[in-house]
């Protein structure tokens, strides 16, 4: 199954320093994901500030637990960076080679 994640970084001050402090290690995550299968894509959401706001993801997983699981090992999820999370299942469209 697909899903894509739209996670909205939490409002509180302080939280665009921890989302940078994290940055490296959401990024190494990203990169092994998308290796391995199970991340397809990905971006920063940006604020009217021009600041990461917040990520958009299309995950691949076998299902909503699987998806679970991948997100509690995101650094920004365990970090609390991301704060209010939206989760919908997809379908893509297999674009031809």
């Amino acid at each position: 199954m697909q899903f894509t994640v739209i996670a909205r970084d939490d409002t509180a001050p302080g939280t665009l320093d921890r989302r940078m402090a994290h940055r490296p290690e959401h990024l190494e995550g990203l990169f092994a994901g998308k290796k391995d299968g199970s991340i397809i894509d990905g971006g920063a959401i940006i604020g009217e500030d021009g600041n990461m706001a917040g990520s958009v993801m299309l995950y691949e997983a076998e299902d909503r637990a699987a998806l679970d699981a991948l997100l509690a090992a995101e650094v920004f999820y365990r970090e609390k960076v991301w704060k209010d999370i939206e989760i919908i299942p997809i379908r893509r469209v297999p674009w031809p080679e």
